[in-house]
């Protein structure tokens, strides 16, 4: 009985192979194409557009506006070149950085919300 059983096993499972099934030799690429179709909406067209953005900014930038380096200083900028710009960051004391280094344009402090009390 046992042997039998064992028998009907494996001639139901052993006629496929991997490319088996409803459709075919392709069975096996869908999820394939799935996960690279999710990790290309999630994760890819998200970070070119945004560097897009980034680089159009960049193009944009003028003398005279308030940026933000990667580093976290804080400058007006008095001259640009090709690849750098020159920020003056205090009367007197300028620096010259990257253009790619330029983290964004400076919108001044953020303002803390008021904090509304219950009573």
């Amino acid at each position: 009985m046992t042997q039998t059983l064992i028998g009907l096993a494996q001639a139901s499972s052993g006629g496929g192979g991997s490319g088996s099934g409803p459709f075919g030799p392709l069975g096996s690429m869908i999820p394939m194409i799935a996960i690279f179709a999710i990790f290309y909406f999630l994760v890819l067209r998200p970070q070119s557009r945004k560097q897009k953005e980034h680089q159009r900014m960049l193009s944009e930038l003028k003398k005279g506006e308030e940026v933000v380096t990667q580093g976290g200083i804080i400058g007006k900028i008095t001259g640009i070149s090709d690849g750098e710009l020159t920020l003056q960051v205090q009367e007197g004391v300028r620096l010259r950085v990257q253009r790619s280094a330029v983290q964004g344009r400076y919108a001044g402090p953020e303002k803390p919300k008021a904090e509304s009390k219950a009573s």
